[in-house]
């Protein structure tokens, strides 16, 4: 008999590595469906980064292409790394300010991109052992 949580290492990391993946996806998808990105273009301009529209169509496009990549499995750790420095940089201009908690507690603060971050640096870790 199997015991909680039923699945193994490798299969959890499977898991995790698709929904890493699928909310990287769905984050470029719905700014693309919703129209925010000259919303989105604005905000990165009101914080000095000229260029707004470029920036924005260039992380969508990083999402899109490294969310599909991801969940493919292909260059897990290279792809691991530059979403990382994305969401550092949302971090500092613009969830920092907002404090820590995201939901219940406060509003658009840096809990999750930090829970991002571990997730994607566990999923580097298991694509670098898999190579040694």
């Amino acid at each position: 008999m199997q015991q909680y949580p039923f699945l193994s290492l490798k299969q959890s990391l499977l898991i995790l590595r698709i929904a890493v993946a699928v909310i990287f996806l769905a984050h470029a998808i719905v700014r693309i469906s919703n129209g925010s990105i000259p919303q989105f273009s604005e905000f990165m301009e009101s914080k000095g980064l000229p260029y707004g529209v470029a920036w924005v169509w260039a992380i969508t496009a990083y999402e899109i292409t490294g969310g599909i990549l991801l969940l493919l499995g292909k260059y897990t750790r290279w792809l691991s790394a530059g979403f990382i420095i994305l969401l550092l940089v949302g971090i500092v201009l613009i969830h920092a300010s907002l404090g820590w908690f995201v939901g219940e507690h406060g509003t658009g603060g840096c809990e999750y991109s930090v829970l991002l971050i571990v997730a994607l640096l566990v999923i580097a870790a298991a694509q670098r052992e898999r190579i040694s």
